[in-house]
């Protein structure tokens, strides 16, 4: 059965995580995504990544991650016969996608006036830092540096070791999800108008956006200045990371019934009708002498043990797991969000990516082919877009693919 992108050609320009995790959800939704790299070199992530040997040939890790299920065309856009080539592709694609810095598609006469008027129903997204207008549009952005602008560091880590990056990429990953939906949006209008649209994706907007739920609306509409409270819950307790006779584990309360079926099981049922215990708003107000009553009390079993009570229970509680320890989880397996290529030609051994995070009723989303060799796929692109044997051959002599 086709995937529901099955159909739809993009043109992906992007490099490292933001374009290339975006342009990776719609392969795996069955698009075909035509990955434009510049010769020699290609995207950055080919070298990045904790393998040199990946590295050197390159396939790093980065760019194994985010680019099975794609086509590698190498081509010069800063040539002029390269971006006549560009065009042509133009005709037959449904989105452009970009991330480059504000300014550089329109230096390379390919913004999106222009390929409107070769193709007007095109879906143009560009993935930027700060968005392509405003003050701080021209400035240079890495993750870390939307970190520090979003606000997301100053609410990491406790009120000691605060500012502290996240632990992965998270501003990236949001303007990469950002630009999925808002392109599977645009196609959607333009089933209904014929029109296509410019998209502007700024990781700072995309970041402060999954934001809104608690920092910003407490302060908006509240008042209230977040401020970081490590592996405590500011809207609950007792909700954060308790230690146990062995290990620790995470226990979230959200309800008043999950309180009072914590302190059954861990054999204090006096404390829920204690008066500073009583209710939400009173746990909040003494969460510190809480935590220290109910970690006393959590001395008496494992944290493993005290995970199946407390699911018995009805409590919301589980371990803090590493990144070796969930990827062997039966769960996930069950799940089958690991994609394993038994042979990846341009690796020379089986490697693994993850699939999108969501399964249909109908189909699993999924790529058939590994990500691809530098410039894999430019003969058979540029075939399909019409160009012979002696023209790609002649292109290639001129170093324009």
């Amino acid at each position: 059965m086709a995937l529901p992108l099955s159909g739809v050609r993009v043109l992906d320009l992007t490099n490292v995580v933001a374009g290339p995790l975006a342009s990776y959800q719609f392969a795996m939704l069955g698009a075909e995504v035509i990955k434009i790299e510049v010769p020699g070199s290609g995207d950055l992530a080919r070298k990045m990544g904790a393998d040199p040997a990946l590295g050197q040939k390159g396939m790093g890790a980065s760019f194994l991650a985010l680019n099975a299920g794609k086509k590698s065309l190498t081509l010069n856009l800063k040539d002029e016969q390269g971006r006549e080539v560009f065009k042509r592709l133009l005709r037959a694609a449904d989105v452009v996608l970009e991330n480059f810095r504000p300014g550089t598609m329109k230096k390379l006469g390919l913004d999106y006036p222009v390929l409107r008027e070769v193709n007007p129903g095109i879906v143009y997204c560009a993935i930027s830092g700060f968005g392509q207008e405003g003050p701080l549009a021209q400035r240079p952005s890495y993750d870390q540096i939307i970190q520090g602008f979003c606000g997301i560091m100053s609410l990491t880590g406790s009120e000691d070791t605060a500012p502290t990056r996240a632990g992965y990429i998270v501003c990236d990953t949001m303007a990469a999800m950002t630009a999925a939906f808002a392109v599977t949006a645009a196609l959607y209008r333009r089933r209904q108008t014929g029109e296509g649209d410019m998209i502007d994706v700024s990781m700072l907007d995309s970041s402060l956006a999954t934001m809104a739920t608690w920092p910003i609306s407490n302060y908006l509409n509240a008042g209230k200045v977040p401020v970081p409270m490590g592996n405590e819950n500011h809207t609950a307790s007792p909700s954060g990371t308790f230690r146990t006779g062995s290990g620790l584990l995470n226990i979230v309360n959200n309800e008043q019934k999950q309180w009072e079926s914590l302190c059954d099981v861990i054999g204090r049922p006096g404390l829920a009708r204690d008066p500073r215990f009583a209710d939400r708003n009173a746990r909040i107000a003494h969460r510190a002498e809480l935590r220290k009553l109910l970690e006393e009390a959590l001395q008496a079993r494992s944290a493993d043990q005290w995970e199946r009570l407390f699911h018995e229970a009805g409590v919301p509680a589980g371990p803090i797991l590493g990144v070796p320890d969930i990827l062997r989880h039966p769960h996930l397996e069950a799940r089958e969000l690991i994609k394993r290529f038994a042979d990846a030609p341009a690796v020379g051994r089986e490697i693994a990516v993850t699939r999108v995070g969501f399964r249909f009723s109908r189909e699993q989303p999924d790529v058939d082919r590994p990500p691809p060799a530098l410039g894999q796929d430019t003969d058979s692109v540029l075939r399909a877009a019409g160009y012979s044997g002696d023209e790609i051959a002649r292109l290639r002599r001129a170093g324009v693919v």
